[in-house]
């Protein structure tokens, strides 16, 4: 892995649409490729190499420019400088995928860069690659971690290596997304909250019902929803539903 090239998909200018954070400005720097291929990825080009990355030239707008990748450090630093002009408006920098970890060599460089520019850095990220998550956690603020389930993956649960990653994030503020859809069994549900309770039973919890993308068609019932809520209370603190809000403003 490069230390000081990246391989990018976009950078742009938005409100967070999932999780905790929902309604924060943040910068989002989407990084190329993922250890996974979920169902219901929203933005399944990032999860191949691309020869290009876009980078939005006027937020909101969604007028995109092209540029060639790698990206170098001093390129995304220059993007970030851009969109960070009007100071106070962004929240902090989302550092995304993909699997952002993926690239963790070049995260080690760039993320310092993002802190010196008073960012906050919000990472998200599977939970697979704990050893990963390591090697960058002391430069990050938030961490938003997904605990993938295997009725919306086709594969077997990851629930060692979420702990892991849990263990590693616990001394950062760390909240858990579990995406989720009519075909996602109630033990399912349980083992993933039972999973985040053996480390910390007061880390946040999301349910965020899938929202209809390529082959998923339909999202789960109000009543499956108020069903899983209710299993995940049993064994931790907070525990919320929440859908992807930028889909329903027509976001990025």
């Amino acid at each position: 892995m490069s230390t000081t090239e990246a391989q990018i998909f976009e950078i742009f200018s938005s409100i967070q649409g999932e999780g905790l954070y929902i309604g924060e400005r943040q910068i989002f720097i989407r990084f190329l490729m993922c250890n996974m291929n979920c169902a219901y990825c929203d933005s399944a080009e990032s999860l191949v190499p691309q020869k290009t990355f876009r980078v939005e030239e006027t937020p909101g707008k969604k007028d995109l420019k092209v540029y060639n990748n790698p990206a170098t450090i001093d390129q995304l630093a220059g993007f970030i400088d851009q969109f960070n002009e009007q100071k106070g408006v962004h929240h902090s920098v989302s550092i995304t995928g993909g699997e952002p970890l993926l690239q963790v060599d070049l995260l080690k460089n760039l993320i310092p860069k993002i802190k010196e520019k008073g960012l906050k850095v919000y990472l998200e990220t599977n939970g697979t690659m704990p050893e990963r998550l390591s090697e960058i956690i002391g430069f990050v603020d938030i961490v938003a971690m997904d605990i993938k389930l295997p009725s919306m993956t086709g594969t077997s649960d990851r629930l060692q290596e979420h702990k892991k990653a849990l263990e590693v994030a616990m001394d950062k503020e760390v909240f858990v997304k579990i995406v989720f859809g009519k075909q996602s069994k109630p033990l399912e549900i349980e083992n993933a909250s039972k999973a985040i309770a053996e480390i910390n039973s007061g880390i946040p919890l999301v349910l965020q019902p899938v929202t209809p993308v390529r082959e998923i068609k339909h999202g789960p019932s109000a009543e499956q929803m108020l069903s899983f809520q209710a299993i995940a209370r049993r064994h931790l603190d907070s525990v919320r539903i929440i859908p992807q809000v930028h889909k329903m403003l027509g976001q990025l």
